[in-house]
C-alpha cells in the first residue's frame, strides 16, 4: 500500500516539477530585467549565477572536473549549454520576450539537422514536415512590417535563433554522451553557463558596449543569490520530473514555457502579440509539438 501510494505521488509530482521548471524559465526575464535596472547586465548576472552553481557542484562532486577535462565531447556541451544560457538570458532582457522565446523554439529544426551528422539519424518525411513548419513560422515572425526583407533582424532576434540552435546542440550532445556520469554532464552545462557568459561580458565590456559589474551592494547581491537558488531548484525539478515521465510527456510539458513567457510578457508590457507573430508562433510550436510527440 505504501509503495503504491509512493508511486502515485511521484506520478502526480513529476508533471508539477516540470511545470515549475518551465515556469522558472518562462518568467526569468523579469528578475533579469530588474537586476539590469540595478546595474547588473544579464551577461554578468548569468556568469555569477552559474559560478555559484559550479561551486556547489564541485563541493559535492569534485571528481566531475577531471571527467570533463578528459572528455573532449563534453567541451562541446560546455560551449552549447553556455551559449544557450547567455543568448536566452540576454535576449529576453533586451528584446521582445514573446518574439525571442518563439525564435528560441526553432530548436526542432536545428535538432533534425544536427542529429544527422552527430547521431546518424535519417531525415524522414516527418522531419521534413517539422522543418517546413519551423521555417515557415520563422519567416512569418521575422519578416518586418515594412516588407523590407530581413533588414530589421535585430540583436534579440539573433540571440533567440542562436540560443535555440545551441539548445538543440545541447540536447543532441546529452543524448550522444548519455554514458557519461550525471555530475560530469551537469558540470559541463553549469560551467558553460559561467564561462561563455563571462567571456561575452568581458568582450562587450572591453568594447564599451556594456558597463562592468556594479560595486557590491546588498540589493543585487541578494537578488543574484535568490536567482541562483531558484535556478538550482528548477534544475533539480527538471531532473526529478524527466526521470519519471516519458520523453514525449516531458517535451510537451516543457512547451508551457512559451505560455508562461508570453502571458507574463504581455501582462507586464515586455512583449507584443500581433496576428503575424501569433500565426508564425503557432507554426513553430506545432513543429516543436510534433518533435515531442515523435520521441514518445
Amino acid at each position: 500500500m505504501t509503495i503504491t501510494s509512493s508511486r502515485a505521488d511521484a506520478r502526480m509530482l513529476a508533471p508539477l516539477a516540470l511545470v515549475f521548471n518551465a515556469f522558472t524559465w518562462g518568467v526569468s526575464w523579469w528578475p533579469f530585467r530588474r537586476l539590469e535596472a540595478a546595474g547588473l547586465h544579464p551577461l554578468w548576472l548569468t556568469a555569477i549565477t552559474f559560478a555559484v552553481a559550479v561551486a556547489g557542484l564541485l563541493l559535492v562532486r569534485p571528481k566531475a572536473l577531471g571527467e570533463v577535462a578528459r572528455t573532449p565531447a563534453l567541451w562541446v556541451l560546455v560551449l552549447a549549454a553556455g551559449t544557450t544560457n547567455a543568448c536566452f538570458n540576454w535576449g529576453v532582457t533586451v528584446g521582445d520576450v514573446v518574439r525571442v522565446v518563439l525564435l528560441f523554439y526553432l530548436m526542432p529544426l536545428w535538432a533534425v539537422l544536427l542529429a544527422r551528422p552527430l547521431l546518424g539519424e535519417r531525415i524522414h518525411a516527418g522531419a521534413v514536415l517539422r522543418i517546413a513548419l519551423a521555417l515557415g513560422g520563422a519567416v512569418i515572425v521575422l519578416w518586418p512590417k515594412s516588407g523590407a526583407g530581413f533588414s530589421a533582424f535585430s540583436l534579440p532576434d539573433v540571440l533567440g535563433v542562436v540560443g535555440g540552435f545551441s539548445f538543440a546542440l545541447n540536447n543532441v550532445m546529452l543524448r550522444r554522451e548519455a554514458k557519461r556520469s550525471e555530475p560530469a554532464r551537469a558540470l559541463a552545462m553549469f560551467g558553460g553557463g559561467m564561462l561563455i557568459a563571462l567571456l561575452l561580458a568581458l568582450a562587450q565590456w572591453r568594447s564599451g558596449a556594456i558597463g562592468g559589474p556594479p560595486l557590491p551592494a546588498g540589493g543585487w547581491i541578494a537578488g543574484t543569490a535568490a536567482l541562483a537558488a531558484w535556478f538550482v531548484a528548477s534544475n533539480l525539478a527538471l531532473q526529478y520530473g524527466a526521470a519519471r515521465l516519458p520523453a514525449a510527456t516531458t517535451a510537451v510539458i516543457m512547451l508551457t514555457e512559451v505560455v508562461f513567457a508570453s502571458a507574463s510578457a504581455l501582462l507586464l508590457g515586455a512583449g507584443e502579440l500581433d496576428a503575424r507573430t501569433a500565426i508564425g508562433g503557432s507554426l513553430i510550436l506545432a513543429a516543436a509539438a510534433l518533435a515531442a510527440l515523435r520521441r514518445g
